[in-house]
């Protein structure tokens, strides 16, 4: 637990660097402002269920994208929903499925491309592990795996304790076929208590699982070859 303690020191800085480097890259011109009439609101504190957003948009057959709430398609209502929060995680990952439905970069009734729509949620919230997560697994799809592992770096410090990030991160290292990136995170998910064993069980699958290092066993070994070999020394004299 230690080693994953420690490395709350770093994700703070991490933060701050993220904050920067996002925002010297991002893309108004390209991507659009994030001003909005409503919000924006960030998803993680928001508490305004059945309200104008997620009652009267972004409703279970939106979700579904049968069809629309306020037209025909579901675009236009998705387009509101992230407009009013940008890193609503389910939002995104109903944008990403309507792109590969309708067969299109920029579905019907949208303003913005799919990747426009992630590239906000992170401008947006730069410290949102799963809207990075989200969009490293978008950019692994499209054969861009040096930009999704771009994303990951950052989830990678912002995990910090958490079993179920620490868990989910190493599920799309093994899909970018980044084993031992993959096999990290899933000794740390398990040492943080994370139970399922699916990663482990991937990894297993391809040859690339071992277990965790024992520490104290180690240690243990360690000091007892050490009092072997100063007896030998003793001795020996």
């Amino acid at each position: 637990m230690k080693t994953v303690i420690n490395r709350k020191i770093l994700v703070f800085s991490f933060i701050a660097f993220g904050i920067g480097a996002a925002n010297a890259q991002s893309s108004p011109e390209i991507c659009g402002s994030l001003s909005n009439h409503y919000g924006p609101h960030d998803w993680r504190k928001y508490h305004g269920a059945d309200d104008i957003v997620t009652g009267a948009h972004f409703t279970p057959i939106v979700k579904s994208l049968r069809a629309g709430k306020t037209s025909a398609t579901a675009g236009p209502d998705i387009d509101y929903t992230l407009r009013a929060i940008p890193n609503y995680s389910e939002a995104l990952v109903a944008v990403i499925k309507l792109g590969e439905k309708e067969k299109t970069d920029k579905p019907i009734g949208m303003r913005h491309t799919v990747e426009c729509w992630l590239e906000r949620a992170v401008r947006f919230k730069p410290d949102d592990a799963v809207a990075r997560m989200i969009f490293a697994n978008y950019l692994n799809n499209k054969q861009r795996k040096s930009e999704a592992r771009a994303q990951l770096n950052f989830v990678k410090e912002l995990a910090a304790d958490n079993p179920f990030t620490r868990f989910n991160l190493g599920m799309i290292y093994a899909d970018l076929g980044d084993h031992d990136d993959a096999l990290e995170q899933a000794h740390l998910a398990l040492e943080l208590g994370h139970p399922s064993t699916a990663l482990r069980e991937r990894l297993r699958a391809v040859g690339k699982w071992r277990d965790p290092v024992d520490l104290n066993a180690v240690v243990g070994v360690e000091k007892s070859v050490n009092a072997a070999a100063s007896a030998t020394s003793t001795n020996s004299k």
